[in-house]
Formats: structure tokens, sequence, C-alpha cells
């Protein structure tokens, strides 16, 4: 049998980057969300313990599934195995990066006479 397949996320998260692993990634029925699932975390066989990983495991702890909207999303991989997880703060400070512009789709609910 195949092994399932490891998804590396990276988005962006009020002023920070965060890395995460999962093993479904798909388009949202909701517009302009792209869903994550079954998050994947490193075993605690070391002694040291990252506090960015156990932030993470603690915000997502029993999350089934998270939508991430698709102007956040920096980047997925489709990776051998889980790595790290990872937050890091945004260089520079948030006054010099700016959200990537897009339009919204606004359903017009009268027809035109």
């Amino acid at each position: 049998m195949a092994a399932k397949p490891v998804y590396k996320v990276i988005f962006l998260n009020q002023g920070q980057v965060y890395e995460v692993f999962c093993s479904a990634i798909y388009q949202s029925e909701m517009y302009g969300f792209i869903e994550i699932e079954e998050f994947v975390f490193g075993e605690r066989t070391q002694v040291l313990i990252d506090p960015a990983e156990e932030k993470l495991k603690n915000e997502f702890a029993g999350v089934k599934r998270s939508y991430i909207p698709m102007h956040s999303i920096v980047r997925i991989d489709e990776v051998e195995k889980e790595g790290p997880v990872k937050i890091t703060e945004i260089k520079g400070g948030s006054d010099k990066i700016a959200q990537f512009p897009y339009g919204t789709f606004i359903p017009n609910p009268k027809p035109i006479e």
C-alpha cells in the first residue's frame, strides 16, 4: 500500500509565518479558501522541546479542519516526510508588508432592468 502523501503548507497569520504539515489539502467549497486536514506533528521522542512547535500543537489541538484564505498561502509542497513545524516572525515589521490585493465577488440579488 502506498504511503499517504504529506504536504508542507506555509501561510501568513497575524504578522507571522506558519509552517505546518498535513495529510489532506484541497480547495474549499467556501470561495477563496483552502482546506487543510489531518495535521501531522513530529513524535515526542526528543529531549528538547521547541516552544514554537508546542504552541502550534496547542493551537491546532482538536482541530479537524482548518480553512486558510488563498491570499494568505505562501507555498504548498508535497514532501517525503514531515519536519519540524514553525512560527516565524516577519522581519522588518508589519508596516513594510502589505496584503496582496484581491477583488471580491458580490452577487447582485436583483436583475438590472
